[in-house]
This record gives C-alpha cells, sequence and structure tokens, in this order.
C-alpha cells in the first residue's frame, strides 16, 4: 500500500522497440549497473555489450532487443526506487508486451533471475518463430479499433493473415500478421479513413496465432519458474485486469504471446479504477507516457530513461513534489 499522503503511482515498462543503441551508457558505472553484470551471468549472454555497444542492426533482432530492454529497465526500476521510495510500493505496475516482465518484477511476483531466465526464453522462442513463420506488422492511425478490427476480418474470410495486435491508444492501432495481409488490410484501412499507415520494421508477426510455436516453446520456462504473492497487481495485457501474484500468470503470459494487448483499456483500468494520479514510464524512450496523455490526460506523467530525469531524493523536511513530464 502507498503511503496515504504520497502520489498512488502506476510503473509502467516499454517493450520491444523501444530499444536504442547505446541506451545503457548513461547508467553505465552507477549503483544499480550490476544488475547488468548480474543478468550476463544468469543469461549467457554479454548483456552489457548490449546495453552500451550493439548497434541498431545488432538491437533489431528479437531476442536481443527483448534482453536489452528488460535489464536496463531492471538497472532504472532499482535507482528510481532510492530516489522516489514511493516506486518501491506503488499502487499497480504493467508493462506493454514484453514490458510486462518488468512489472512483474517491479511488483514482487517476479525474481530478477528468474525475470532474465523468461526473458531470454522468451526472446529466443519468438525469434524462431519469426525465422520459421516471416511476419511484418503496422501501425494505423487515426481509425477507430473497432473498424479496423471488421477489415482484418474481412482479409482473414478472403483467405490472408492479418490480426489487431495493440490496441495502442483510441488513435492508434498495431495491425500484425504475413506481409501480404497486412499490407492488404492497409489498404483497407486508408480507404475507411485511417489518417497513416506506418509500416514497423519487424520480421514477425508479433501477438498473433502464428506466434503460437514460440507460446509453446515458452511453456516449459514457466513451469519451472516461481511465482510470488507479490505486494502490487499487476495489469495484465490480455484482459487489462489487475491481477496478484496468485493469479494464474503462467497461462497469462503463455497467452500474451498470440493475444493482442489491450493497452488503451489498461491505461485506464489503472486511471479509472485503480485512481492512480501519475504515470511513471521506466525505460527508453517514452511512447507509454505519450499515449497516457492521449488516453488519460488528467493522470500526472513521469519519464525515467536517463539518470538526470531521476527525482530529487525526497529532504527531511518538506519535500518537493514529483515533477511531472507532459
Amino acid at each position: 500500500m502507498n503511503d496515504m499522503n504520497g502520489p498512488r503511482l502506476a510503473l509502467v515498462f516499454p517493450g520491444q522497440g523501444a530499444q536504442q543503441p547505446g541506451m545503457g551508457r548513461p547508467w553505465a558505472g552507477r549503483p544499480g549497473w550490476f544488475l547488468a553484470e548480474r543478468a550476463s551471468e544468469v543469461s549467457g549472454r554479454d548483456v552489457e555489450e548490449l546495453l552500451l555497444r550493439a548497434d541498431a542492426e545488432q538491437l533489431r533482432r528479437t531476442d536481443n532487443a527483448q534482453l536489452a530492454t528488460f535489464v536496463l529497465e531492471m538497472v532504472i526500476l532499482t535507482e528510481l526506487r532510492q530516489a522516489l521510495p514511493a516506486a518501491g510500493r506503488p499502487t499497480v505496475c504493467a508493462g506493454h508486451s514484453l514490458g510486462e516482465y518488468a512489472a512483474l518484477v517491479a511488483a514482487g511476483v517476479l525474481g530478477f533471475a528468474d525475470g532474465v531466465r523468461l526473458v531470454t526464453a522468451r526472446g529466443e522462442a519468438m525469434r524462431a518463430a519469426c525465422a520459421a513463420r516471416p511476419g511484418t506488422m503496422a501501425v494505423v492511425l487515426g481509425l477507430p479499433a473497432a473498424e479496423l478490427e471488421r477489415a482484418a476480418d474481412e482479409v482473414r474470410a478472403e483467405g490472408g493473415q492479418v490480426w489487431v495486435a495493440n490496441l495502442n491508444s483510441p488513435q492508434q492501432t498495431v495491425l500484425s500478421g504475413s506481409v501480404d495481409g497486412v499490407a492488404r488490410c492497409a489498404e483497407l484501412a486508408e480507404e475507411r479513413g485511417a489518417a497513416r499507415v506506418l509500416p514497423i520494421p519487424v520480421g514477425g508477426a508479433f501477438h498473433t496465432p502464428l506466434m503460437a510455436p514460440a507460446a509453446r516453446s515458452l511453456t516449459a520456462a514457466l513451469a519451472g519458474t516461481e511465482l510470488l504473492h507479490g505486494f502490487a497487481p499487476v495489469v495484465a495485457n490480455v484482459d487489462a485486469r489487475p491481477r496478484r501474484g496468485a493469479d494464474d500468470w503462467r497461462g497469462l503470459l503463455k497467452e500474451q504471446v498470440t493475444a493482442p494487448v489491450r493497452w488503451t483499456e489498461s491505461v485506464r483500468a489503472m486511471a479509472d479504477e485503480l485512481h492512480c494520479d501519475m504515470f511513471v514510464e521506466i525505460g527508453p524512450g517514452r511512447t507509454l507516457t505519450g499515449l497516457a496523455r492521449k488516453i488519460a490526460p488528467q493522470v500526472s506523467r513521469l519519464t525515467v530513461s536517463e539518470p538526470g530525469q531521476l527525482p530529487a531524493v525526497p529532504s527531511p523536511v518538506p519535500s518537493t513534489p514529483v515533477r511531472s513530464v507532459a
């Protein structure tokens, strides 16, 4: 529980696509950096290399992007909790796709080492699924999600493979599927009034049935993972409901690989049902705070991707309010 006089924080974590070359450099050598070294030991991968020196091409690889992004989020979370004690006991946590694993660690449902192991397994499984069944994704702007769902239904009825994968905001929805299926659905979206359709440079159809082999591969890793009760709920991607550690997170994480990310509903649940008064985005970029501004503009926002964005450590008398980032 939060202190009655403290902010009701929602900690939110971005997913794959937020990664940037050199994103770990501002944090290298700081107190939280030991987690990058620990992640290398657990995963058997050189995580520090990924965070410090990997180029854009290396970070586009699914397994590299997922592991690097997750670990950086954990480094930042560790330091944020020193600067903002309320982040140690948030009202709720949530993560977009891959970010859900960081949210589970932040809520005390997953241990850090288990999180590293699961993210490593997930990235490898999804990379293999991409190689076996190549696909792509595209962002559709300015068309209601229900209208885009109907367009995707029509393409599938014609034998195409395309689905709505991310419901990111009332103005932004993501398609995913085969190259031909996404292209055909994008044409229909533009005919029906979409403002823009932008391709996403990925080689897989994430959050669709084409990722079913990855979901099956992840089952063994999930079965061997200890899940704890935790101290805060996590809003699940698959149904936008706050879930506790006692809920079926093994099933939810497996389903998440092939199911759409219901981010608009997730933000509304945190703002309207759990009455959060600040969203804190932890990780590279500021995509989620940008989406939150459109979905729940009444809630203040803080982005922490670099050390200079950490709030000042509260003084004993009287404390200074945490700055909001619009």
